[in-house]
């Protein structure tokens, strides 16, 4: 694990859990395994927004092939630590995915219920295939039966924060990925 200076973490942040680095390298071979499993063939990825958008990015510049990407933006209800898997679409996709390759591009994959909705909504969109990509994986915390074809770091049971994920909008821009001190989220 990649050393990091403990003196500029915020308050907040207990530890870090996975380094630039290691982040880096997990990015690196998803994307090698989508260019693979994709050679030759136009992908869709799809991301929700605000929590994947860095994933994203780094993801699409890990891919050596034609793609494409687009955004939704869904209101998932819930305690602001948990989801319910009660879903709201606030932004649709632009493109449509009938007849063609999607991944989904998840930050992390928790409960698995706002996308359980998310792939049962774009199923009924008649793509010719769609997939999973997650760069967490919170191991056993799965609330649904979801087939993740592309995990990056299997995660600890942690509140985590950082690369993109949140807590009340903050801690998105740390470049690591680190856990959030109950203390500033129980209340």
């Amino acid at each position: 694990m990649q050393e990091v200076d403990k003196t500029t973490l915020p308050l907040e942040v207990s530890k870090v859990i996975f380094g630039e680095d290691e982040i880096q390298e997990a990015v690196k071979r998803i994307g090698e395994q989508i260019t693979q499993d994709y050679a030759g063939q136009k992908v869709l990825l799809v991301t929700v927004l605000k929590g994947a958008f860095i994933f994203m990015a780094d993801l699409v510049r890990a891919i050596k092939g034609d793609v494409e990407i687009d955004f939704m933006a869904v209101s998932s209800y819930g305690d602001g630590s948990k989801s319910s898997g009660v879903v709201r679409i606030i932004k649709d996709l632009n493109a449509s995915v009938e007849g063609r390759h999607v991944i989904i591009v998840e930050d992390i994959l928790d409960s698995g219920l706002t996308l359980t909705y998310l792939l049962r909504n774009l199923k009924s969109r008649k793509p010719l295939s769609i997939e999973v990509a997650t760069l967490l994986f919170k191991e056993g915390k799965q609330q649904a039966n979801i087939r993740c074809k592309y995990i990056g770091l299997m995660c600890p049971d942690e509140f985590v924060v950082g690369y993109g994920l949140d807590y009340n909008e903050s801690y998105r821009n740390l470049p690591y990925i680190g856990a959030l001190d109950a203390s500033a989220y129980e209340q």
